[in-house]
C-alpha cells in the first residue's frame, strides 16, 4: 500500500479513530441503528472511554495506541496496555473493510509487537468475541492461541488468547 503511516495518535484523531472503530464494529455486529445513535449509545455508557483517553490509557513506556494512515485518511488502529509487567492487552486492532487482506493488519501488528517487545513484555493477551471469525482467524495466523479468560467480566461469547512475544 503506498503511502501508508503507521504511528502513534495524534490528539486531533483520537475523534476519528473512535468513528472507524464504530463504523466497522457496526459491519460486523449489524447494530440496527443509525451511525449517529451508535455514537452517541457508546459516549453515553462510557465503552470508548480508553480511546477518549488514549492518549494517557496506553502512554509509553507501558502502552501505545497506533493508527495506520494511507493518503492521509485513518484506515486502522490498534493499542497494547499493561496487565501485569510482563504481559501486555491488545485492544482497538481494527481496519476498515476495504483495506483488510491487504497486509495492513500484518504490519499493525508488527508495529505492535515491536512495541510490546521494547516494553519488556513477554507474553501479550487479547479478547474478542466469536462473531469475530475473521479477526480470530487472523491472530490464529499470527500465532496466538486459545487461553482461559484472564477477567472475571466475561460471557459465553468472549475468545482469549494469548501470543508469545
Amino acid at each position: 500500500m503506498p503511502n501508508l503511516h503507521i504511528r502513534p495518535i495524534a490528539p486531533a484523531e483520537i475523534a476519528q479513530a473512535k468513528r472507524l472503530i464504530l463504523s466497522v464494529a457496526r459491519g460486523i455486529f449489524q447494530w440496527p441503528e443509525t451511525p449517529a445513535e451508535t455514537f452517541r449509545r457508546f459516549d453515553e455508557n462510557g465503552e470508548l472511554q480508553d480511546v477518549d483517553e488514549a492518549l494517557t490509557h496506553y502512554a509509553p513506556p507501558a502502552g501505545i495506541f497506533l493508527v495506520a494512515v494511507a493518503e492521509g485518511q485513518l484506515i486502522g488502529t490498534g493499542a497494547v496496555r499493561p496487565l501485569t509487567p510482563f504481559v501486555c492487552e491488545l485492544k482497538r486492532l481494527w481496519l476498515l473493510e476495504t483495506y483488510q487482506g491487504q497486509g495492513i493488519g500484518f504490519q499493525l501488528m508488527q508495529a505492535l509487537f515491536a512495541f510490546a517487545r521494547g516494553a519488556g513484555y513477554t507474553t501479550m493477551r487479547l479478547m474478542t468475541e466469536t462473531r469475530q471469525a475473521r479477526a480470530i482467524g487472523f491472530y490464529q495466523r499470527l500465532g496466538f492461541q486459545p487461553i482461559a479468560p484472564y477477567h472475571d467480566d466475561t460471557d459465553e461469547e468472549d475468545v482469549f488468547m494469548e501470543f508469545r512475544l
